[in-house]
């Protein structure tokens, strides 16, 4: 069976929208180039999409036109190694998917305990956001809600205050386990963050979290987001102004 034949054979059985390289049909080392000009040949002939360089996937075509990969396959390989997480979708992305903003970005932002340089893939610019705390499933979640607490200046189209009532129903709404979990991981957030997430807990009534967090921060140091008091009483003694 040629080279071409024995991809086109595996590509059937791939579902549409998946993401994949040359080196997921390659057999043998030698065939590397036979394997990248068959599969370049495809996206020639329109049985194929080109994602970036290196990187294809098999568009599903429907009446409104020709469907690309989702945000995670688009970026599958930079957030897994070898199975291994090591990296999360945060940003606009996910400012979305917890009804912070309804506007719909092409920046792909990524989590990362080390960033690198944006790249370009199709439509999307794709950045990274340096997290300090160890990436794992259980924590992605609580990554992506703090991530947004984080950059909660930078969420569009949306006031501030607005981003804070809808943040503050999100963590209350936690499970006292995960309201301990996002306790310890703040620690290595930046203060303001976790000024405003102490804020949260204790309005929570959560006071032993909130202690914790509060015994973390430089009284000296001031806060600014004109009208929190209206939102979180407490504020005030979060120090913010």
């Amino acid at each position: 069976m040629s080279t071409t034949a024995f991809i086109s054979k595996q590509i059937e059985k791939l579902p549409p929208g998946q993401v994949f390289s040359y080196s997921t049909f390659l057999k043998e080392p030698d065939q590397r180039e036979a394997t990248i000009k068959a599969l370049n040949r495809m996206v020639e002939a329109g049985k194929l999409s080109k994602l970036a360089k290196g990187r294809y996937y098999k568009a599903e075509h429907t009446v409104f036109g020709k469907l690309g990969p989702d945000l995670y396959q688009v970026v599958k390989d930079l957030l897994e190694d070898g199975g291994k997480v090591t990296g999360y979708l945060t940003g606009y992305s996910i400012y979305n998917k917890l009804g912070l903003t309804t506007q719909v970005s092409n920046t792909i932002q990524i989590g990362k305990n080390d960033v690198r340089s944006k790249l370009k893939r199709d439509r999307y610019t794709i950045s990274f956001v340096r997290q300090k705390n160890e990436i794992t499933t259980e924590h992605i979640p609580l990554l992506q809600i703090l991530d947004a607490i984080r950059y909660i200046r930078e969420i569009p189209d949306v006031p501030v205050l607005s981003s804070i009532v809808r943040l503050n129903t999100i963590v209350n709404d936690l499970s006292d386990s995960d309201q301990k979990k996002m306790a310890a991981l703040l620690l290595k957030y930046p203060a303001a963050t976790r000024a405003l997430a102490g804020a949260m807990f204790e309005q929570a009534g959560k006071d032993a979290l909130a202690k914790k967090l509060h015994q973390t921060l430089n009284p000296v140091t001031k806060y600014k987001m004109p009208g929190i008091s209206s939102i979180i009483p407490n504020a005030e003694n979060w120090y913010f102004k």
